[in-house]
């Protein structure tokens, strides 16, 4: 039953006590409305995203109020070093003895997590804001003050599930900073994250990072496999209520409904966006010697288009900041993957890179005509995430008007089962200098660049060897083309294209598709490539 109801059924209760005062008939409709009230039980106090979105219209339609820093600077100036000593004693994670399988455990402030998150716990009865405590933390060999600790709060939390082994609790959600939130599913490792909302990323005006300011978990019931968790999201110019249902499992998924509510106008509004890091791979090796072939927590965006067309983007660490826009009217899905599992690949026995979870949402209802957007941005090192991709609408409703979405985050290392049977993908693209050979077999280098793209799938490996497979290949006005090969790789039971071009202005991108056919049967997704400026 909701609140709203409970109250009504209050008010009306007592009004007519109020104008029936007999003793006898006024106990006998206490001990009814006792009774009414019992037999909805736990139902009394349900809890739903329309609760949250109340909340969010309602701050939608005030003044911003920038969230204020409540850290001593002893907190604030810590080293990351340092702020890693501060952990949550296992003892104290909610739920802990509990009949579920779910436990709740807490981060404390520090460094740049500076302003406090509140955390409700869902209960059958209520309500209850999870107060903060200093005695929940192992502060390590840190000397604090305890006036230091004094009306602080939480950064974020992080739930646990025995994932990977039934006698052991692992961490598998993690929500720490601004929106973002990073999940896992069995025998992987954290890689790219998602977030809740994205608002003029690389717009020269500068990107506005909305923030979870508030939590509601769900006290999980025994008998369920999944948690529910609300959030309430503020910024400058938007607002947002947030049901997320998490589901652990090989593939962890979590089912996202989101109202939200602008404040003013914005220039670009990013739905359902994910971040991640591109280093170096074999489309663009590293520059210096390195022992790792490959270092990224993605090597790609994948879009299934509302026609059914499937594309594939490999990703780049440009030298400059780089925008690519896909034109899709209700979009199927679209993700950040990491194809290629094989160690070999990565060869990273410390960060496991081929552990690192792919990130692909799946739409639900129709999401109308927009654009997926992939941003680039440069890096120097595996520490900064660089890449993000996001759905954004080609209308934007004005100021107070819901935005109403629902899609499901999957986090899954099984890239194949994200993409139709009946089309083959990209499992590898290689950037190579551009050769002939020569009379006496030598190779040399004639001043062009090569592609090998390696197509493999269902429908390849049916193919007889001598299937006429071709190439459809167009490519924009910087670049010519010089070689088109296709043939069939013995290795992958699949077919390998070679395409080899003249760049015209090495200052300017060039922008290349390519996909395989047999007659007027296409067989794969289009390989959708930019190969970036060389400034």
């Amino acid at each position: 039953m909701r609140r709203s109801t409970i109250r009504t059924l209050i008010k009306g209760a007592a009004l007519y006590l109020n104008t029936n005062s007999k003793p006898g008939k006024a106990k006998a409709i206490v001990l009814s409305f006792t009774a009414i009230m019992a037999m909805f039980g736990a139902k009394a106090w349900a809890f739903s995203l329309d609760d949250v979105s109340v909340q969010a219209k309602s701050l939608a339609e005030q003044k911003f109020a920038a969230p204020k820093s409540n850290l001593p600077a002893v907190l604030r100036d810590m080293k990351f070093a340092d702020y890693q000593q501060i952990r949550f004693r296992q003892d104290k994670a909610l739920w802990s003895g509990e009949k579920t399988p779910f436990q709740l455990n807490l981060y404390h402030q520090g460094m740049h997590f500076d302003v406090p998150v509140k955390i409700n716990e869902v209960t059958a009865t209520g309500v209850n804001e999870v107060k903060y405590d200093p005695s929940y933390f192992d502060f390590g060999n840190l000397q604090l003050d305890q006036a230091a600790l004094k009306d602080l709060g939480f950064a974020g939390f992080r739930i646990t599930y025995p994932l990977n082994k039934p006698d052991k609790q692992d961490e598998f959600v993690t929500m720490l900073g601004a929106s973002y939130f990073r999940v896992v599913g069995k025998d992987q490792v954290y890689g790219l994250s998602a977030r809740g909302l994205a608002i003029d990323t690389a717009l020269p005006s500068g990107e506005e990072f909305p923030r979870f300011r508030e939590f509601w978990v769900e006290h999980p019931q025994p008998d369920r496999r999944n948690l529910v968790i609300y959030a309430l999201l503020d910024s400058p110019r938007a607002t947002g209520a947030y049901k997320m249902v998490v589901t652990p499992g090989s593939d962890s998924t979590v089912d996202v409904q989101a109202r939200v509510y602008l404040r003013d106008n914005v220039g670009k509004l990013g739905i359902a966006p994910l971040t991640s890091m591109y280093l170096f791979g074999p489309n663009q090796p590293s520059p210096q010697v390195n022992y790792r072939p490959a270092l990224h927590d993605s090597n790609g965006l994948a879009i299934h288009a509302g026609n059914d067309e499937w594309i594939w983007r490999p990703l780049n660490n440009p030298k400059r900041l780089s925008i690519s826009t896909y034109t899709v009217e209700n979009p199927k899905g679209f993700g950040l993957l990491q194809r290629g599992r094989e160690f070999s690949r990565y060869e990273d026995l410390d960060d496991r890179y081929d552990l690192r979870p792919s990130g692909w949402v799946e739409t639900k209802g129709d999401w109308g005509k927009g654009k997926v957007e992939l941003v680039e941005i440069p890096t120097p090192d595996e520490t900064n995430a660089n890449i993000v991709a996001f759905w954004t609408p080609d209308t934007i409703p004005q100021a107070g008007e819901p935005i109403d979405l629902s899609y499901r985050l999957h986090f899954t290392m099984d890239e194949p089962a994200l993409h139709s049977p009946d089309v083959a993908w990209v499992q590898q693209t290689r950037l190579s200098t551009g050769d002939v050979k020569q009379p006496n077999l030598v190779r040399q280098a004639d001043g062009s660049t090569a592609f090998i793209i390696d197509f493999e799938g269902p429908v390849l490996k049916n193919l007889p060897e001598s299937a006429q497979v071709a190439s459809q290949v167009s490519l924009n006005d910087n670049g010519d083309l010089i070689e088109n090969n296709v043939r069939y790789n013995p290795v992958t039971k699949g077919w390998r294209l070679t395409l080899r071009l003249k760049v015209k202005d090495a200052t300017k991108p060039v922008e290349i598709r390519a996909a395989l056919a047999e007659g007027d049967k296409t067989l794969t997704e289009t390989w959708s490539y930019q190969l970036p400026a060389n400034e």
